[in-house]
């Protein structure tokens, strides 16, 4: 074993200069769309290796010079088409000798999202991925980590499947960054890369069901649609109905069906948290908790609380065995003392007699910046299923990639609240489209 003072005493000794640094690797050529419009993996892969390189050798607005913005946009458009043709609830059912893993929040931390691809092996015909949302915000390279998973979805549409995460809406992007972002790197071209963006999250699908018995989502759960027809206005000019009103029913609350998870519209660039279209919200924002029953999700002001008799019915009721939802990290849960911390990356909050309900949250060292000095220094995970039983988890614990790149943060961190709590409703898009 070399010793320090070994290699000073050397040093003093040595009357020859030091050694000058070695010079940065030469950058990689400007990425352009494959010749033919068709994406391979040796296309996917060298993307990846250039977004890395941007990462730690270019300044953010830098990046448009190996990464243009009409590059950009044509791999936005290229993805959304295929998500845009996908349903609200993905049936995710792998063949003979497929692999399914699954993926929680990831918050724009770039290595790391590199580092689980490589860990978990590569999509591929032999295994499927299924990301739970929240590719954006907080992180630094939110941008870079979305591209690529897109990137990976138009290489494999049937193997790689991105859901919706709450960060992924107009109102969050706002608050935690990436909006900043995309305008941080492409400066006047931002505006028009940001919203293509936005009607990208749109097509985000809601859900999976994998195999048949695993439920993932982002945040969880959802209450049934109850609406009561108000009294009809009258009759308007010949041949022309006007439409009745509807309100949602607030003392009824109960547990929605997948038939009506179906048939939600998702194409919202804010989930709206009040109104007859509740479901998308109450998906991407709902929580787990220990007390019995659904409750409003006061504390986030969003979505619903759930307790383990609601995790019961829900699997039971549509022969399910596992819940996998995302959405807290190791600051939300830092918050809650009913339930387990996030210091592996997952946690089983219910354990009933059908099955379980894991969180799942897959960025390491989370958030990466963060106003205290104490940090939770978490692991992230990602989950395995295989045959012949596709609901019994195997969890994979790591560590963050260290040391980061130097970056800097695209939203005030210190004054933004760290969990998603107390939102801004008034700023929240009505459920207004994009499109």
């Amino acid at each position: 074993m070399s010793h320090p003072g070994a290699a000073a005493a050397a040093l003093a000794t040595d009357p020859s200069p030091p050694s000058p640094s070695p010079p940065p690797p030469a950058p990689p050529p400007v990425v352009e769309w494959p010749e033919g419009g068709v994406l391979t993996r040796d296309w996917v892969a060298a993307l990846e290796s250039t977004l890395d390189w941007c990462s730690r050798h270019l300044p953010a607005d830098r990046l448009p010079t190996l990464f243009p913005s009409a590059l950009v946009q044509r791999l936005v458009l290229a993805a959304a088409a295929i998500l845009h043709r996908e349903p609200n609830l993905v049936r995710v059912d792998p063949r003979p000798g497929q692999s399914v893993v699954v993926v929680g929040d990831l918050h724009g931390q770039l290595h790391d999202v590199i580092f689980l691809l490589r860990d978990a092996g590569f999509p591929s015909e032999e295994r499927i991925f299924v990301f739970n949302g929240d590719y954006v915000d907080r992180g630094a390279w939110g941008l870079e980590s979305l591209l690529l998973l897109l990137a990976w979805k138009v290489l494999l549409p049937n193997c790689v499947f991105l859901l919706r995460g709450n960060h992924e809406s107009k109102y969050c992007t706002l608050v935690y960054g990436f909006e900043q972002e995309v305008m941080a790197k492409y400066k006047d071209q931002g505006p028009q890369v940001y919203r293509k963006f936005l009607r990208c999250f749109e097509d985000l699908p809601l859900a999976t069901i994998i195999a048949g018995c695993v439920y993932t989502a982002h945040g969880g759960i959802f209450r049934g649609t109850i609406v009561l027809p108000s009294k009809r206005s009258k009759k308007g000019k010949k041949g022309r109905k006007n439409k009745a009103d509807f309100a949602v029913d607030p003392t009824s609350m109960r547990l929605g069906s997948l038939d009506e998870l179906l048939k939600a519209r998702r194409t919202v660039l804010d989930p709206p948290w009040e109104g007859q279209n509740l479901i998308p919200g109450d998906v991407l924002w709902s929580d787990p908790s220990l007390e019995m029953g659904l409750s409003p999700n006061n504390e986030r002001g969003i979505g619903l609380l759930w307790g383990p008799d609601i995790t019961q019915q829900f699997l039971r009721t549509n022969n399910l065995k596992l819940i996998i939802r995302s959405h807290e990290g190791p600051d939300a849960r830092d918050k809650r003392h009913d339930l387990l911390g996030m210091d592996k990356g997952y946690t089983i909050d219910h354990e009933v007699e059908c099955g379980k309900l894991i969180t799942l949250f897959s960025a390491p060292d989370y958030p990466q910046f963060q106003a205290s000095e104490e940090r939770y220094n978490n692991c992230g995970a990602y989950i395995v299923l295989s045959s012949p039983d596709f609901a019994t988890p195997v969890f994979h614990s790591f560590e963050a990639v260290k040391p980061r790149p130097p970056a800097h943060p695209f939203y005030d961190f210190e004054d933004v609240i760290d969990s998603d709590e107390e939102l801004n409703l008034d700023a929240m898009d009505s459920g207004t489209s994009s499109q």
